[in-house]
C-alpha cells in the first residue's frame, strides 16, 4: 500500500465509525422486543428508517461529488452517525428511536460516496487491493458495533450508548486533520493519464452498470436481512441467548472483513467477475441451508459460506462500478459502495411482516432466491474496458 500511503487508513477508520454505529441498531433490536414489546415488523422498520434516507441521498451525494468536491463530508458522516446512536441510548418513544436511526443513515448517506471517489482516486492501479482495506475498516466496524452495543445495553445502562458519539467525535477531528493532505494526494493521483500525448477519456457504459445492480441488490440483501434477523434467528429459532445472537453476528462480521481483504486481492489477479460468479454461485446453497436449519452448532457452521457470499464481492462490485461509469465515478461510489450495504434494509419490514405471519425461516428463504438472481447477473457481466 506504499503508494496510497497512511490516506487509506483515515478512510477506512471513518468507515469504522461509521459502520460500527450502522452495525449497532440490529444488534439492538433484542432490546427493543423485549422493552418496548415490539413486533419483528416494528423492529425491522427501525432497519429500514436506517437505510431510507442513505440510500435515497447517496447516489444524489455522489452525483454532487462528481462536479463539485466534498471532502468535509468525510469526517462529517462520522460525527451524524456517533450522535445518533448516543440519542438512542436517551430515547423514550419508539418515534425518537425512529428518527435517531434515520439520522444514522444521514451519516452514512454522507461519508460513503466522497470517501469512496477519494479512495479510489488514491489507489493507482491496485484498486482492488486499496478499496477492500477501506471496505475492512467498514466490516471491522459491523463486526465490532454490536459487540459493543451489546455490552452497553446489557451489561451497562442503555445511557452508556454515548461512547459511540464520543469516539466518533474524536476520530472525526483526527480524519479532518489530515484531510488537507489527503485531497492533495488525490489531485495528484488523477492528472490525466496520456498515450501518444492524448488524454484518455472516460466513459460510461450503463449498459453494464444495469446488470451489476442486479447483484448489488442480491448483496445488499444478504448483507443487511442478515445483519437485521441473524440475532432474532438465533433467539427466536435455535433458542439461543441474546448474547450469543450477538456474538454469531460479530462472528460474521469479523470473517467478513477477512474476506473482504481476501477478495480485492483475488479480483487484481484474476479479475473482478469470476470473483461476482463465485460469490454468488456460493450465496444459493449457503443461504437456503442457514435458514433452513434447527442446530445451533450447524447453523454457526454455516455462517462461513454465508460471509464468504456477502463478503467477497464487496470490493469487486465498487471497483467494477467505478470501472464501467468512469466519467461518474462519484455517482458510482454512491451505488455500490452504500446501496450495497442499506438497500436491501428496504425490503426489512416487509421481511419482518411475512415473519410474523409466517415464522422467520421461511420469511428468510428471499436470501437463497436472491442469490440466484445476483448469479444470473454475473455471469450476463464482463470485465470492463479499461478507460
Amino acid at each position: 500500500m506504499k503508494k496510497t500511503g497512511p490516506a487509506i487508513y483515515f478512510f477506512a477508520l471513518g468507515h469504522f465509525c461509521v459502520d460500527w454505529a450502522q452495525g449497532a441498531i440490529p444488534a439492538l433490536l433484542p432490546y427493543f422486543i423485549q422493552h418496548y414489546g415490539l413486533s419483528y415488523q416494528e423492529a425491522a422498520s427501525l432497519v429500514f428508517a436506517n437505510v431510507l434516507l442513505s440510500s435515497l441521498l447517496q447516489p444524489v451525494f455522489g452525483y454532487y461529488s462528481d462536479k463539485v468536491s466534498l471532502p468535509w463530508f468525510i469526517p462529517l458522516g462520522p460525527v451524524f452517525c456517533g450522535l445518533s446512536i448516543s440519542l438512542i441510548g436517551f430515547s423514550s418513544s419508539y418515534g425518537a428511536i425512529f428518527t435517531a436511526a434515520m439520522l444514522c443513515g444521514v451519516g452514512s448517506a454522507l461519508f460513503h460516496p466522497e470517501a469512496a471517489l477519494l479512495a479510489g482516486r488514491i489507489a493507482s492501479g491496485r484498486k482492488g487491493r486499496a478499496l477492500s482495506t477501506f471496505a475492512v475498516g467498514g466490516n471491522a466496524g459491523f463486526a465490532v458495533g454490536p459487540i459493543v452495543a451489546g455490552f452497553c445495553a446489557y451489561t451497562l445502562s442503555i445511557h452508556s450508548l454515548l461512547l459511540f458519539g464520543i469516539v466518533n467525535a474524536l476520530a472525526a477531528i483526527l480524519i479532518a486533520h489530515h484531510l488537507p493532505d489527503t485531497i492533495a494526494r488525490a489531485s495528484r493521483a488523477t492528472q490525466p493519464a496520456k498515450v501518444g500525448g492524448a488524454s484518455l477519456r472516460q466513459r460510461n457504459d450503463w449498459r453494464s452498470f444495469g446488470k451489476l445492480s442486479v447483484t448489488i441488490l442480491a448483496r445488499s440483501l444478504g448483507f443487511t436481512l442478515s445483519n437485521t434477523f441473524i440475532p432474532l434467528f438465533w433467539i427466536s429459532v435455535l433458542a439461543a441467548t441474546p448474547r450469543q445472537g450477538t456474538v454469531a453476528l460479530s462472528a460474521l462480521f469479523v470473517m467478513g472483513a477477512v474476506l473482504t481483504y481476501i477478495g480485492g486481492l483475488i479480483a487484481d489477479r484474476i479479475g473482478f467477475v469470476p470473483v461476482l460468479r463465485a460469490s454468488f454461485l456460493v450465496m444459493i446453497p449457503a443461504m437456503f441451508c442457514l435458514f433452513h436449519s434447527t442446530s445451533l452448532t450447524t447453523a454457526s457452521l454455516l455462517l462461513v459460506p454465508a460471509a464468504v457470499a456477502i463478503f467477497l464481492p464487496y470490493s469487486p462490485i465498487v471497483v467494477l462500478g467505478q470501472k464501467y461509469l468512469g466519467k461518474n465515478a462519484g455517482f458510482a461510489s454512491g451505488i455500490t459502495l452504500g446501496l450495497s450495504t442499506t438497500i436491501g434494509g428496504l425490503f426489512a419490514p416487509i421481511v419482518g411482516w411475512a415473519a410474523d405471519h409466517w415464522g422467520l425461516s421461511n420469511a428468510l428463504q428471499i436470501l437463497w432466491i436472491a442469490g440466484a438472481a445476483g448469479a444470473i447477473a454475473a455471469f450476463l457481466l464482463k470485465e470492463p474496458r479499461e478507460n
